[in-house]
This record gives C-alpha cells, structure tokens and sequence, in this order.
C-alpha cells in the first residue's frame, strides 16, 4: 500500500482526533514549561534542538519549533499521506502557540523530577497526539515511516534517535545532563507507549484444561471473545510419563483490562487449570473486539 493521495477531512477534524490532539499538546506544554525549558534542562528530538539553540540565540522557542519541523514535515507528506502531515502541522502549530501564549511557571528545580515528570508529561503530549493522527515532534515522523518496515515500535525508534542527539549534544553541555535526558525519554517512551496502546493492548491467554469444553463456553459467551483450538495432550508428568489424556489447548486474546477478570472465572470453574499469558506486539485481522463506530 503507498501513501495516502486523499487528504481525510473527516478524520483531521473529528472530535476524538481534536480532543486527543488539544489534550496531547497542553501535556506537552506542561512538560516542556513546567521542567524543561525554564530549568535549561535538555531535551530530545526538535524540541531539544529548539531550546539548545534558545540558549544561543534570542529567538522565541515557538518560532524554532515551527523552523525546525518543516523538514520532518515534508517528509511526512512525501512517504506518509497527506492527512498525516495536516495533522502533524496542526498539532505542531498549537504546541508552538501554546508555548507562545500559555505561561506556566517551573514547578521544581530538582534534576530527578524534572526528568522523571518532565519525561512523564511530554509522553503523555507525544501518546495523545499520536491517538490523534498526528505528532508534535518532527522527529516522530521519522519514527512513524520507520515503524511501518520494522518490528520496533515508534516509541523504541524515537527513543534510539533521541538517544544519539543527546549523546551528540553531552560532550558539549556535560555527561550529567545527557544521562538525565536519556532518563527523560525512557519515561516518555513508556508513558507514550501506554496511551497509545492504552487499555486495548492486546495479550494472548492459553488455557489448558480438564474442563475444556466449559471454559471454552465461557469465554465465548460470557465474555463475548472468539478462541482458536488446538488438539494436544496433557499429561507427561515426572514419575507418570504413561499418564496422558487428549484435551483441547484454548487460545484467546484479551485486552489488559480482561486478563484479571478471565482468570478468575476460569479458576473458579477449574483451579487446576493450567494457563499462561503472553505479551503481543500486534494484532490485526480475525475477530478481536467489536467494530467501532467510525470505522
């Protein structure tokens, strides 16, 4: 599939797209004036180029965010789509009017809590722009078309970009302030990772069970989720080898907050039953979850 050649008005300005877009970039506000910038704390991707060159030049932040993007933007337009990069402009265009019009006073000087929260808020920013179409680091850009060909997850690739502009920029400005901007982004990336993938990420649960054909009822029916069977054999147990018995190997895929709720019911039903859970990257195709009302 090649980029996008219709730009989706309906998406751009839905309200979850508006919503999460405002909301993403008045956390990032928060992060950036609340921590970073008044402290001279560094920062990563654009944002991080737009206050080291604040520190050299006296231009508003806002104007070099804007300066800085329109590369990534460019890109973006090229290898992503159209509706991509209007949504990219937009939500850089408010960042760079928030930090202009919006004026927050630093909430502490301390270098742990300004990594730790700065990092925490400009994840949340990055996260719920991303659920909104978009993103307000240039960077980002790079890190969304890289995904696309690779197993990583845009946080991962955001991260590893981020962490060579701050190596770069430590042997400049001191090892301590790059090691403590690295600790910035891997709050960001977990706290982005997070409210994009939110409460649907996704885990599979394997349930083998002596009472199969039960568990496979209430899986289906009580909690309304499709489940995959395999033909196996349990048993093969230390000191009964010739113990075997056929049985059905359930498999299903649950959001996060389902797992706890699953294995409960399921335990009730047989508490020997033996299960396991693991993490997925991604899903796509098959039955998981009931269409939404967009699309």
């Amino acid at each position: 599939m090649g980029k996008s050649d219709t730009i989706k008005w309906k998406s751009i300005f839905s309200l979850k797209a508006i919503s999460f877009t405002i909301l993403g970039v008045l956390f990032a506000v928060v992060g950036l004036q609340g921590f970073m910038v008044p402290n001279n704390f560094l920062d990563g991707g654009v944002t991080g180029i737009s206050i080291l060159v604040t520190g050299f030049a006296n231009i508003h932040i806002s104007i070099l965010l804007i300066f800085f993007n329109i590369p990534f933007l460019f890109v973006g337009y090229r290898k992503i789509g159209k509706t991509f990069s209007l949504q990219a402009l937009i939500a850089i265009l408010l960042l760079a009017a928030g930090m202009y019009f919006i004026e927050i006073p630093a909430f502490t000087t301390d270098k742990v809590l300004i990594a730790v929260f700065g990092g925490f808020f400009i994840g949340l920013g990055i996260g719920f722009v991303i659920r909104g179409g978009g993103v307000i680091d240039g960077l980002e850009v790079i890190g969304y078309y890289t995904q696309k060909k690779s197993s990583l997850t845009s946080g991962e690739i955001i991260l590893a970009l981020n962490c060579l502009i701050i190596i770069g920029a430590a042997f400049k400005f001191g090892i301590e302030t790059g090691m403590y901007s690295i600790l910035v982004y891997y709050t960001a990336m977990k706290t982005s990772d997070y409210v994009v993938d939110g409460f649907e990420e996704y885990t599979a649960l394997t349930i083998i069970s002596a009472e199969c054909q039960t568990v496979k009822e209430l899986i289906v029916q009580d909690f309304g989720k499709a489940i995959t069977v395999y033909k196996g054999e349990r048993g093969y147990l230390p000191g009964m080898i010739d113990s075997v018995n056929d049985v059905d190997i359930i498999m299903t895929v649950v959001t996060r907050l389902e797992i706890h709720r699953l294995k409960e019911a399921i335990g009730e039903i047989d508490p020997k039953a033996f299960l396991y859970v693991q993490s997925i990257k991604e899903v796509k195709g098959g039955l998981i979850k009931k269409k939404s009302g967009h699309g």
